[in-house]
């Protein structure tokens, strides 16, 4: 009957080989990905997580890009598809995805002057707003 040295060994050359059911990296990758959530959402809940600052991810960004030019990883987009991200992303950030007829109406709202404006009389001088 083996001892517990000899499990302990025989385990040992089991994970050498690759075989081993045991531990993070042996776990399916759904599962990893569980506990891996888990974890994050925990460490942003007790604060201990770190929060980039936009300063800080456009650095990181620049350095992974580097990195990624310098041994030939990264993508070379074509002027035609640095144009097509360009585009998508105008649209995601600055509304883009607002129907013509919906811009119209939204332009005409803003240039027409506001409710209940207190310069009634267009001919009259303009008010100051501190008491005299």
């Amino acid at each position: 009957m083996p001892n517990e040295t000899q499990n302990a060994d025989a385990e040992r050359n089991v994970s050498k080989k690759g075989t081993s059911n045991r531990g993070f990296a042996s776990m399916d990758i759904q599962k990893q990905r569980e506990i891996a959530s888990k974890g994050g959402k925990a460490a942003h809940a007790s604060g201990h997580a770190h929060e980039f600052t936009s300063e800080e991810a456009r650095e990181a960004g620049r350095k992974g890009g580097q990195a990624a030019h310098e041994s030939g990883r990264a993508h070379e987009f074509t002027s035609e598809e640095a144009r097509e991200a360009g585009r998508k992303g105008g649209q995601a950030s600055h509304g883009g995805g607002r129907s013509a007829s919906k811009r119209k109406e939204v332009a005409a709202k803003d240039a027409a002057p506001p409710p209940n404006s207190q310069n009634l009389d267009r001919d009259a001088a303009p008010r100051s707003p501190y008491p005299q």
